[in-house]
């Protein structure tokens, strides 16, 4: 039977990002996959990529060598048939905590080799799932459209076929009036989220399930 690993790399578990991981990854079980579910943040403490080379080298080439948090991460993912990324968007980019696994994930495929740019012999299915506060309709104006092209693009390269999934203008917290947050309407946001979650969740579950 095929796995799927699903991955939410904000650091809240039970928000918006780790429900649409977890609706994918039910899509995907119930398509006929098995699937584990990690969250990033709660693992011991991991970096990015250290720039060590090891990865280059014959004994280990194409595997990260970095012992950490992560380590166990890219052994699942190397032994799955398919991949569920999920990040906010966080000052204009996905997590830091994204970013050190990403890094690693794609560097260790990356050979500086003409006729072989990439080393990975398994590529698999990627679904990446970006949340953020900005509403969708912005996301060309100021970028994160060609942000997440990027990421497209090198996941395509080095992991799998991605697909994006976008989830814009969410709900960040369930009391407002807690925060001096002028700029939002806390009225607005909670009609928003409660009329366009659900719909997003199947989105995110029939995604998963398109994994398969």
């Amino acid at each position: 039977m095929k796995h799927i690993v699903a991955i939410n790399a904000s650091p809240r578990i039970n928000w918006n990002t780790a429900q649409l991981v977890e609706a994918a990854a039910k899509g995907a079980k119930e398509a006929g996959t098995t699937a584990e579910i990690i969250h990033l943040y709660k693992l011991e403490p991991f970096s990015g990529c250290i720039s060590c080379f090891g990865c280059k080298l014959p004994k280990t080439f194409g595997k990260c060598v970095v012992k950490d948090g992560i380590t166990k991460v890219l052994d699942k993912i190397r032994k799955s048939d398919g991949l569920i990324l999920g990040s906010p968007n966080y000052l204009g980019d996905l997590t830091a905590g994204f970013r050190a696994l990403y890094e690693r994930l794609v560097f260790q495929s990356l050979t500086y080799n003409k006729e072989r740019p990439n080393c990975n012999d398994h590529m698999i299915p990627v679904l990446l799932i970006h949340t953020s506060n900005c509403d969708e309709s912005l996301y060309d104006k100021i970028g994160y459209t060609a942000m997440l092209e990027g990421y497209k693009q090198r996941l395509e390269r080095f992991v799998g076929p991605t697909k994006i999934m976008i989830y814009g203008n969410t709900l960040q917290v369930n009391d407002y009036s807690k925060y001096d947050w002028t700029i939002f309407d806390p009225v607005e946001k909670k009609t928003r989220h409660e009329e366009v979650f659900l719909i997003k969740l199947k989105e995110a579950y029939e995604l998963g399930a398109g994994l398969v």
